[in-house]
């Protein structure tokens, strides 16, 4: 793995996003060092800074489906810059940003022609669609990658491929809150899922599966939420529910067994608020060591 380079892409955006601060995180993640401690293991990098900026507000004029050509703009931008380091046998880790980045991700790897196995790490399935939502897209991000009946067009159709991903190429890991239609989409679709519960009582087993499944693609990718992670254990997640979710050190657990995988070629972390850390330094020095042990 470390003699591939790894390309490193801003996401800046929360336009996705309840509220402001995601956009933030790229910029915090260099401030404390994450590109330099990646060199000084050896990685080569090239890093793209942000390739996509905004900053969330509220949109009255598409309720449903806010600031909808703001995410839609950062995905295309995120995608041209991953299809073009995965067409060159390059790795990505792309910073974001809200989870609707995932969908720039994809949409790029389908554009370099990879046959892609998705490990969405997350509390939520994201897979709301705007009639069903609140107005804010970053819940609908797998509703969008599989284009499920009642998702915009202008994100479900990002890319060369329609659908983006199949049920096949998905598998969830961590995840605990699902909504009813969300429910009724995962059975209906049969797609795959390692629970919070299941990650919880034996991660060595639930990482095991997630890499063992992964295994079968060319080109593996990660979504990794840190809302999955115990907010009162690692405040930093958007989202500041006091649920039981996984502990840092499990989840670095889990990146570092499928960074391993020789079919590993991209990461997506999505959902940091830099503004919810207590310590901004403290948190990022941990953040970053997560990155260091599942890159360098």
């Amino acid at each position: 793995m470390a003699a591939r380079l790894l390309n490193i892409i801003g996401a800046a955006t929360s336009a996705g996003a309840y509220s402001p601060g995601q956009e933030q995180a790229p910029a915090a993640f260099r401030r404390h060092g994450l590109a330099e401690a990646l060199v000084s293991r050896g990685r080569t990098i090239r890093d793209h800074g942000d390739v996509a900026s905004f900053r969330w507000r509220p949109d009255p004029s598409q309720p449903q489906a806010m600031n909808l050509e703001a995410v839609r703009h950062a995905c295309d931008l995120v995608a041209s810059h991953v299809a073009t380091a995965i067409a060159a046998q390059e790795d990505v880790l792309v910073l974001g940003g809200d989870c609707t980045v995932e969908l720039g991700t994809v949409a790029g790897a389908n554009a370099a022609g990879a046959r892609i196995g998705l490990v969405y790490i997350d509390f939520d399935t994201d897979l709301n669609t705007p009639d069903t939502s609140d107005g804010a897209l970053d819940w609908t991000g797998v509703a969008h990658l599989l284009d499920i009946p009642g998702c915009e067009p202008a994100l479900a159709r990002l890319g060369p491929t329609h659908p983006m991903l199949v049920p096949r190429q998905l598998l969830y890991f961590g995840v605990e809150n699902i909504t009813a239609p969300e429910a009724i989409t995962m059975r209906d679709y049969a797609i795959e899922a390692i629970s919070r519960e299941e990650a919880l009582s034996d991660i060595d087993a639930a990482a095991t599966r997630a890499a063992e499944w992964a295994a079968r693609f060319d080109c593996v990718l990660i979504h990794f939420d840190v809302d999955v992670l115990s907010f009162i254990d690692f405040p930093v997640a958007e989202n500041v529910r006091r649920c039981d979710g996984l502990k840092l050190e499990q989840a670095a657990f889990v990146l570092k067994q499928l960074t391993a995988l020789p079919q590993w070629r991209g990461l997506t972390i999505t959902e940091v608020n830099p503004a919810h850390a207590p310590d901004e330094s403290t948190a990022f020095k941990r953040l970053n060591e997560v990155l260091l042990d599942a890159l360098g």
